[in-house]
């Protein structure tokens, strides 16, 4: 049977990556649902080769003009929906069964909560819908039985070493589990002088080493805060603290995690550094189908190498994990006080350095308050953006 998909942030890296894979087996899947933000001539263009069931829209006036662009086209049959209203609506659909889930930032929280809500399996590449709201996310997931599969490659091939996903809610001790290796590639910065880092320049962070990502993610990576906050996602997916989990810097980008077992077994999941490997695992789970990536050649590559994490360099790192043990609402302020300190420096408003920075000031001055339901959530994250940008307005570079 053919099974429908919707793609949440269809027009991004994730997107795309996930529409060549279904593109290879049209045999198997079906795009019902695609939404894009601000690349409106590349959704378009997706429309066109997919005539989805439903397209999604950033609001009301962008809704208009792209019904106009689908009217010439003679795509009057896709509905444009917009808002958060739409996204959670195509996340929901009956006649889908599988939701990508690749919206960057806190904007990707409400339809991914929507489609775990709905029972779909959920294909997570959104980190933010853990990080902010891992409690409660974990608590939707279980309650109406949907079922959660991890996109990002350390997750994923976490994922594949551990034992049957049914299992995984189970005490460590009972599944001979002792660690997990989650693998890093120490981002474009790996070596550089650490009195040099302030000068870095966003044109120098975006330039990932191994990955072809968006801006954001990859100034994530430079700063390791994507390590972080995978530290944080794998905590609530896999059941396990913080102190279970070690960073390991892998500047190859070929073993994309391992998992420690007491027997003193470590299982590895090797591959070439591409997306589409973690996407099309997950779709076909538990079967396999081919992904479009090239075999990975052992003996091209010749030398994998591995660093313990530098947290002087990295200190989103550490804040990340820090605010992981801390628990509560720690973990959606640092999110939130992230994307505004990465969107402050790819603007050219701060210092590299300062990123850190904007972070742990607004730890330090988080609210006492629960994180229990969304709306106390949002508070927070609304809280901790306007926090990080009076920082950031009072600091002199």
């Amino acid at each position: 049977m053919i099974q429908g998909v919707t793609v949440l942030g269809a027009t991004g890296s994730i997107g795309l990556s996930t529409l060549d894979v279904l593109r290879r087996h049209k045999d198997r899947y079906r795009v019902v649902a695609l939404s894009g933000r601000s690349r409106v001539d590349r959704l378009l263009e997706q429309c066109i080769e997919f005539q989805p069931e439903y397209v999604a829209v950033a609001d009301d006036q962008a809704a208009d003009e792209f019904a106009q662009k689908l009217r010439t086209h003679r795509l009057e049959n896709i509905r444009v929906v917009n808002g958060v209203k739409g996204l959670e609506t195509i996340a929901s659909l009956a006649q889908v069964a599988y939701v990508m889930a690749a919206i960057v930032g806190a904007a990707g929280l409400r339809p991914t909560l929507a489609a775990a809500r709905a029972g779909k399996t959920v294909l997570l590449a959104n980190k933010e819908a853990l990080v902010m709201s891992g409690r409660l996310f974990m608590d939707i997931v279980r309650r109406h039985n949907a079922l959660l599969l991890p996109i990002d490659s350390e997750h994923n091939a976490i994922f594949q070493c551990m034992p049957a996903p049914n299992e995984q809610s189970a005490a460590w001790n009972k599944l001979g589990v002792s660690k997990i290796l989650l693998t890093a590639s120490g981002g474009p910065f790996r070596k550089m002088p650490l009195e040099e880092l302030e000068f870095v320049t966003p044109a120098q962070a975006v330039a990932h080493p191994n990955w072809s990502m968006g801006r954001k993610i990859s100034v994530d990576s430079a700063t390791m805060m994507n390590k972080g906050l995978e530290v944080i996602e794998a905590c609530w997916l896999f059941n396990c603290t913080p102190e279970q989990i070690e960073v390991v810097v892998h500047p190859q980008s070929i073993i994309h995690s391992m998992v420690e077992y007491v027997d003193g077994s470590v299982l590895a999941q090797l591959g070439n550094p591409d997306m589409r490997t973690p996407i099309a695992h997950a779709l076909a789970w538990p079967e396999r189908v081919a992904s479009g990536v090239s075999r990975l050649d052992m003996i091209a590559v010749a030398k994998l190498e591995f660093e313990r994490a530098d947290m002087q360099r990295y200190p989103c790192l550490r804040l990340a994990i820090e605010a992981m043990q801390v628990g509560g609402i720690a973990t959606t302020v640092l999110n939130a006080a992230n994307e505004i300190a990465v969107q402050a420096f790819l603007e050219e408003r701060i210092r590299f350095t300062d990123i850190p920075k904007v972070i742990e000031e607004s730890l330090e001055h988080r609210p006492s308050t629960g994180a229990d339901n969304l709306e106390a959530i949002f508070a927070v994250d609304e809280w901790a953006r306007a926090h990080a940008r009076r920082f950031i307005a009072g600091l002199k570079n």
